[in-house]
């Protein structure tokens, strides 16, 4: 590691005894608890915010809340391009996280002092007398909102990448911590916003959006300072210029050279044309041999005129994963669409255990607990269990883990329209505990396909693009959730006829066809996962994730 392109916070070289390992890890689990406390019930409840203080519309609202969601994995995209060229992970988080604390510290102020947001008014009662935000108003609402966009992207881009950067995949031991890390840093995810939609939500609701926001703020900052202790502690990757530029060239010099034969003395090109650096040496493979191209020495010199072997392997990487970027992308469509509407299909039973009465903004606690406590029991026990049989460090492979997600997704779009259609003729109200499957189903795609996809495109990546790929990789899941919205409209506009509305289209529950649409859900899950299968069966991994050896784990066990 000392000599692979690691160094301390001060650019030194990382003693693999002082620098990485799981006490790295802590601080960062730490910072990614914080960020999720504060950001999953802020981003559930915002809609509340923007009709009662802001007076926003419906249309508004909603446009507002998914142009939020999109910037942030857009400005996750330019922290990603600046930490893998220019400037280290650590550091871009602390340079551009600071900004969501100065942007939640906007929105508290805004929401505290009276003149910064419209007159107090009840837009579901009076919606003609409520003024919505305007003006210098408005400018300092999205100032503040995307300043915050822009912080968290940045984080949310590093810190997964960072983390793993903390152990090396090439010792056993530091590689089943590795896969450990992504669990753990998914259960972070889980638990963070499990404490704020009990905590955060209830000081929105009881105690106001000021104290909310200003609290919020506060522990977004508290999180990066612990995080910032940890910097004697963290292995920091050296970036190596601009990823999309080497891409570029290996395209650009490839194509020039389209009319060449390829040489037997390739590898002879490769060693004159070495980049000498961090960058990691890759082998030659036989796929995509048209980009071999590209280590054609013909007499001129020059990035844009010879390739080394390892930049075009490093673009047939990023190549070979673009179809399992589309791929897990469509089989990814069903979770928010099982998620939502199974809290909505929640709000419409018995919600009463016992002398608890459940409310319906409380149910989406329910598949965070199932996933939080599936993730302990899947790391402390299923892993060691399938690792000792079939020697993956992980148990079983990231396509194979991403594959059992979206397989219960189906099972649990087919369940779903079967407990609805029953929920629909039953002649009492239902209870809660029917949706249990469909929970225990989303905990299991949550577990599975949500850290597999993570820890695919952060392992499988080339060194220098590990946040690019991490930024893409929650750029998929935004994108999946665009794609279900579009599905939803999609069904509504093929089943409305004259006056009648579409299946998904009526005031209730009650009056809609949602077990109808479970089985469309189901059918487009399958035909997702059946060309999901096509696409990982053909994947041949960039490196093995076997375990070489297996006695010396406890050799370097932390």
């Amino acid at each position: 590691m000392a000599s692979g392109g690691f160094v301390d916070w001060r650019g030194n070289l990382i003693g693999r005894q002082v620098h990485g390992g799981v006490k790295a890890a802590w601080f960062l689990h730490f910072l990614t608890f914080v960020i999720n406390m504060v950001n999953v019930p802020i981003l559930l409840n915002l809609v509340t915010y923007l009709r009662g203080t802001m007076h926003m519309g419906v249309s508004d609202s909603a446009t507002t809340i998914t142009n939020f969601v999109g910037a942030t994995s857009g400005f996750a995209l330019i922290g990603a391009f600046l930490s893998d060229s220019y400037i280290t992970r650590s550091r871009t988080i602390l340079l551009f996280g600071p900004l969501e604390f100065l942007g939640y510290g906007l929105l508290a102020l805004q929401a505290y002092v009276p003149s910064l947001h419209p007159p107090t008014c009840n837009i579901e009662d009076e919606p003609s007398n409520c003024k919505e935000a305007h003006g210098w108003n408005a400018t300092l609402f999205y100032t503040a909102l995307y300043i915050s966009a822009f912080g968290e992207g940045c984080i949310r881009a590093c810190l997964p990448s960072l983390g793993a950067d903390q152990f090396d995949h090439e010792v056993p031991s530091e590689s089943h911590q590795q896969s450990s890390f992504f669990n753990w840093f998914t259960f972070g995810i889980s638990f963070g916003g499990f404490v704020g939609l009990i905590f955060i939500v209830w000081l929105e609701n009881y105690k106001g959006w000021d104290i909310a926001l200003g609290l919020s703020a506060i522990l977004i900052l508290l999180g990066l300072l612990v995080f910032a202790a940890g910097l004697p502690f963290y292995r920091n990757q050296v970036p190596e210029g601009s990823p999309l530029a080497r891409i570029l060239q290996v395209l650009v010099v490839a194509f020039r050279n389209r009319r060449f034969g390829l040489p037997e003395e390739l590898e002879e090109a490769h060693e004159s044309s070495a980049e000498r650096g961090s960058t990691k040496a890759l082998s030659q493979t036989n796929s995509l041999k048209f980009l071999d191209k590209a280590c054609i020495n013909h007499g001129k010199e020059g990035a844009w005129s010879l390739c080394s072997v390892t930049k075009v392997e490093e673009t047939k990487t990023v190549l070979r994963m673009l179809p399992l970027f589309v791929s897990s992308m469509i089989g990814y469509v069903s979770n928010p669409i099982i998620f939502t509407f199974t809290v909505q299909q929640g709000g419409m039973t018995n919600t009463r255990l016992g002398k608890i009465h459940v409310s319906p903004a409380t149910l989406f606690i329910i598949p965070i607990t199932f996933q939080m406590v599936m993730l302990a029991i899947y790391d402390r026990f299923i892993v060691p269990f399938l690792r000792r049989r079939t020697g993956y460090a992980s148990g079983i492979t990231h396509l194979q883990r991403i594959g059992i997600g979206f397989a219960s997704m189906i099972l649990a779009s087919v369940i779903a329209a079967v407990v609805e259609r029953k929920r629909k003729e039953a002649a009492v109200q239902m209870s809660l505990f029917w949706l249990a499957p469909q929970f225990f189903l989303l905990g299991v795609s949550d577990v599975t396909s949500f850290p597999g996809l993570l820890e695919f495109f952060n392992s499988e990546a080339p060194r220098g693009m590990k946040s690019i790929a991490t930024a893409l990789f929650w750029c998929e899941i935004g994108l999946a959730s665009l794609l279900a919205t579009f599905l939803v409209q999609a069904v509504n506009s093929i089943t409305r006829h004259g006056h009648y509305g579409g299946w998904l289209e009526g005031s209730s529950l009650d009056s809609s066809q949602l077990d109808l649409f479970y089985w469309v859900v189901a059918v487009i899950g399958l035909l997702g996962f059946l060309n999901y299968l096509y696409w990982a069966k053909k994947y041949v991994y960039r490196q093995d994730t076997r375990i070489v050896d297996e006695p010396s784990v406890d050799q370097d066990s932390h």
